[in-house]
């Protein structure tokens, strides 16, 4: 199971570079989502399976050996609030960006002849 997990996240951390290479500003934001959930899974496939393990809570003096680690998990919610939060300032930013500019395209954005033709007034 665990090298199934590693060729996943292997395929979406590629995916998303290639993503975030894009010249589209959509392309880009859906390649942070991406690479978000990417680094979660990998967060999460590498605290182990949690087969054969128990909570880890010690009931009535009551000694268990083998407990799952709760960390790996508690590190993830907080990287999907956070992820959450980054993708609603890239989405706001995306959408400042089109109704300043007309475009989401970053070649067309930066292009100087565009800017000293038509561009849009200042």
């Amino acid at each position: 199971m665990m090298f199934e997990t590693a060729i996943l996240v292997g395929i979406l951390f590629g995916f998303a570079v290639w993503l975030i290479l894009q010249s589209s500003f959509v392309k880009i934001l859906f390649g942070f989502i991406l690479l978000s959930n990417a680094a979660n899974l990998a967060m999460l496939s590498s605290s182990g399976s949690p087969s054969g393990r128990s909570a880890p809570v010690v009931l009535d003096g009551i000694a268990v050996t083998a407990m799952a680690d709760p960390l790996p998990q508690a590190l993830v919610l907080t990287a999907i609030v956070i992820g959450f939060g980054v993708l609603s300032y890239l989405v706001v930013l995306l959408y400042r960006i089109f109704l300043d500019q007309k475009t989401t395209n970053a070649a067309e954005l930066f292009d100087e002849s565009r800017s000293q033709e038509g561009g849009p007034e200042q």
